[in-house]
Parts: structure tokens; sequence; C-alpha cells
């Protein structure tokens, strides 16, 4: 087990490569990968049953990256434990490259589910989910959504489906770091109070601090414990953490800094990892 010293220079860690890639890219959506990056580090290195060796293992648990477009998260996450080289974030969008700007479970080693039409990979988590009850098996499987793309119909038909078959090895997350493409999600199309909404499809539910490793802790711990219902982890996180110029800026949702401002970011970035290093 990590400590929440290790987790927090991980997460340091996942973000540079998210930073690097999008940097490398010229385009992408760092915001959202940012606001996630800890969800994303304390899935891959704590919580799944996971082995980058084996990546097809029947029995692993599965993770679906509901909100596609924030692919540099996941691709650096998987990168960092192992499924394939850190140096190939940097070919991230390119052409030839297999990291492409939405995640593809057909070339990607790690990735579950191509996603990145809203709504969708919330229905093949549950399909999945399903799936391990009918053949018995104990795997669970975790999906991250947006709380922009929970606006999408789609989410709330996979919510009551989770819910009336009692999927309880699914747990869902919504990052609400409250900003989507156009603006804060309360101004766009308000789908709050996401808490409620999801309990009254039958889900348990528990709302974390989403950059903070004892939340983190603690919500999938509790998770694990429930039976009987699915659970919703509803993640309040910082659109942009990590880097300064980016936190809670709507405009960081989709393009890539420039050599100066990514030169600002590494900055940063540093300066966070050699702070934990004092701890």
């Amino acid at each position: 087990m990590m400590n929440k010293t290790e987790l927090e220079k991980t997460a340091v860690a996942v973000r540079r490569g998210i930073v690097d890639a999008v940097h490398s890219a010229g385009a992408g959506h760092p915001g959202g990968s940012l606001s996630a990056a800890d969800i994303y580090t304390y899935l891959y290195f704590e919580e799944m049953h996971i082995d980058p060796e084996h990546p097809k293992d029947p029995d692993r648990d599965r993770f679906v990256l509901s909100k596609g477009h924030t692919a540099p998260g996941l691709y650096s996450v998987l990168a960092n434990r192992g499924y394939f080289p850190v140096e190939d974030l940097l070919t991230l969008r390119h052409t030839g490259s297999y990291l492409q700007g939405h995640p593809d479970m057909k070339h990607i080693p790690g990735v579950d589910m191509s996603s990145g039409s809203l709504g969708q990979g919330f229905s093949c988590a549950a399909g999945m989910a399903l799936a391990g009850k009918m053949q018995k098996k104990d795997y669970r499987v975790y999906v991250l959504c947006g709380d922009g793309e929970i606006e999408e119909g789609q989410i709330w038909e996979a919510a009551m489906f989770a819910g009336f078959r009692k999927l309880d090895n699914l747990c869902v997350i919504v990052d609400n770091n409250n900003l989507q493409i156009d603006g804060p999600i309360d101004e766009v199309c308000s789908p709050y109070p996401i808490d409620e909404k999801f309990r009254a499809f039958g889900f348990h539910v528990i709302t974390i601090d989403g950059n903070d490793f004892d939340d983190i802790r603690r919500a999938f711990d509790e998770a694990r414990g429930t039976k009987g219902m699915p659970t919703a982890v509803i993640a309040r996180t910082v659109k942009g953490k990590g880097v300064s110029y980016m936190e809670n800026s709507v405009d960081w949702h989709g393009k890539a800094p420039n050599d100066e401002e990514y030169a600002l970011a590494v900055a940063d970035l540093r300066k966070a990892g050699e702070a934990l290093c004092q701890k």
C-alpha cells in the first residue's frame, strides 16, 4: 500500500505526463485530465486489481473513461503504471501514433473500452458489470464521467439500469470540477443536485474532495464494502489542478500550452514535486 505522500508524488508525475503530451501534440484537453489525475493515480496504483504484464487478464478490474476527450490523463497514468513507455506520451495525436485523441481499446494496452461519444462509456461499464455478475466473476468496474457529460440523457438510462440490476460491482466517479467547454455547468445546463439524482436511481452515494487522497481512499474502501447497489462517487475537483494558471479556468478545457506556458506548467509541477520530497 502506498502512503499519501507517495501517491501525491505519483500524481505529480501523472500531471507532468499530461502537460508533456498535450504540449507535444499542440492540442488536447488538459483541464479535465489534470482535475482527475488524483483519481487516476489512486485507481491504477492502489485500488484496481490489474497487471500491466497481462492487460487482458479476464479476472482484472475494468476501467472505462466515459469522458474520453480527457485521454491524456488516462494515457499518462497507464504509461507511469508500466503499460507502455512514458516517452510515447510525446506522440499524442501525431500521425501514426497509437495514442490518438480518444482511447482505443484495439491499439492501446490497458484501455478496456474505446470511448469519446459522451454518455456512452457509462452504459458500456454497466454492461461489463452485468457480465461479471452473470459469469460469477469477482472483478469490479470503474467508470469516470465528467460533470458536463452527465447532462447527456444516456447517463441516466445507464444509471436506471445499474440501479435496477443492483450492480454492486460497479462504481461511477463524477469528476465534478464545475466547468465544461462552454462555461460553468450550473449555467450551461445544471445537473445539480448530482447526489440526489444518483440516490433516486438506487445508488449508494459518496461525496468527496477528489483532489485529496485521504478522501479518495475512504470513498473507494466504502464503495468496495457496499452490497446490493452500485456506488456513485461525486468527486469535487479543481479543473486544471496542479498548474497555477490553468486552475478553475474554462479556457484550458481544450487547448494546448505554448512553449512559454509549457515552461510555467513544468515549473509549477517541479516545485510541487520538490516540496513533496521534503516531507
